[in-house]
């Protein structure tokens, strides 16, 4: 098998990854967008989960380094969660020993947690992946616009009270947010990297303590809409 797909479409298919992580070598690794070692993306994750204790679920974790380099540099309660129980085994055995992370195969639509058990959520891209199939950005199909907003529904059923969602994409934020916004949360996004940039969302429900001030101290590059409201305090 060719580790690229035959379309674009295939990296939204469970098929497509189990194939191809049973033809990787053990400790072969893949990240969309940027990685942990990345100062800008460390520092992001840094400011926003600043309790190494803190419940954090990696949603469609594949073979991603994110949860191991977390794990590295200080967080040891993570808990990876996908639908290919070819890498969840693989990346059980690669991080074995690891006390505190664990590796359970499941379904970010419906996910194997308590509501209000988590405090953090984290998506590398598995929302972009089940959309590689759109044709149009502006009218995505059906299917996959029910497939991310049961992820989202999820997130919002298994966060704590004061938890956050985090979500890392190379999806513009005008096709991204009619998808992740929810009643009763804040969302907030910001640009990440130069060149070809990435956007870091976060969502909380209203009423939470914010974190937009650690978030100045990086002073990312923010849209317009964005700028504007940093500047009144509103949230979007």
């Amino acid at each position: 098998m060719d580790l690229l797909p035959k379309s674009n479409a295939e990296y939204g298919t469970q098929e497509y990854w189990d194939a191809r992580y049973a033809q990787e070598e053990d400790g072969a690794s893949f990240d969309w967008c940027k990685q942990y070692k990345d100062e800008e993306v460390r520092r992001l994750f840094r400011r926003f989960i600043p309790d190494q204790a803190a419940r954090i679920v990696m949603l469609g974790c594949g073979n991603s380094t994110l949860s191991r380099d977390m794990y590295d540099d200080g967080y040891r309660n993570i808990f990876n969660v996908d639908y290919s129980a070819v890498v969840i085994d693989k990346m059980k055995r690669a991080n074995e020993g690891c006390d505190g992370m664990t590796w359970t195969v499941g379904d970010v639509r419906k996910l194997p947690f308590e509501r209000e058990s988590v405090d953090v959520c984290i998506d590398k891209a598995t929302l972009d992946a089940m959309l590689t199939g759109e044709k149009d950005p502006w009218n995505p199909p059906p299917e996959a616009v029910a497939d991310c907003r049961a992820e989202v529904d999820e997130v919002v059923r298994v966060l704590k009270p004061d938890g956050v969602f985090l979500y890392l994409t190379f999806g513009q934020p005008h096709f991204r947010r009619p998808l992740l916004q929810r009643d009763g949360w804040t969302l907030r996004h910001l640009e990440v990297g130069s060149g070809f940039a990435y956007y870091w969302f976060w969502m909380q429900r209203e009423g939470v303590e914010r974190r937009e001030a650690d978030v100045e101290a990086l002073e990312p590059r923010r849209n317009g809409e964005e700028a504007a409201a940093a500047a009144t305090g509103a949230g979007a």
